[in-house]
C-alpha cells in the first residue's frame, strides 16, 4: 500500500478555495494556475498561495486541517501559511488588500444562490 492517503474534499470546499485563489490572483498578478501547481513554488507564488489559504481560513471560518485539504496540502503547511500572513498584516497595504478580498469573498458566498437557466 504505497498509495497516498487523500481526504475527500467537498465540491463546495473546492469552489470556495478556488474563489480565494482567484481573488488573490486578481490582487497580486500571480496566476491561479501557478498557485495550484503541485510542485514547490517560488517566493511570490508560494506567498500568494499562502494569502489564498489565509483568506479561506478567515473568510470561511475553516479549521486549518480543512484549509489544508481544500488546497491539497497538509494542516502544518496551512498553519505555517496563516502564521506568516498574520505576521505580515502589520504592513498596511497587505492588511488593506486582505480586508478588501475578505469583503469581496463574503459578498459572493453569502449571497443567495442564483439558479442558472438550462
Amino acid at each position: 500500500m504505497n498509495e497516498t492517503y487523500r481526504v475527500p474534499v467537498t465540491e463546495g470546499d473546492r469552489i470556495r478555495a478556488g474563489l480565494a485563489i482567484q481573488l488573490v490572483a486578481a490582487a497580486t498578478g500571480v496566476t491561479a494556475e501557478r498557485m495550484r501547481a503541485q510542485v514547490r513554488l517560488g517566493g511570490a507564488e508560494c506567498r500568494a498561495r499562502w494569502l489564498a489559504m489565509y483568506l479561506a481560513y478567515i473568510t470561511f471560518g475553516w479549521p486549518l486541517e480543512r484549509v489544508g485539504h481544500a488546497f491539497g496540502l497538509n494542516r502544518a503547511t496551512a498553519a505555517a501559511a496563516c502564521r506568516w500572513v498574520e505576521e505580515e498584516r502589520g504592513r498596511p497595504a497587505l492588511d488593506a488588500m486582505l480586508e478588501r478580498l475578505e469583503r469581496c469573498a463574503h459578498e459572493v458566498v453569502d449571497a443567495p444562490l442564483c439558479e442558472v437557466p438550462a
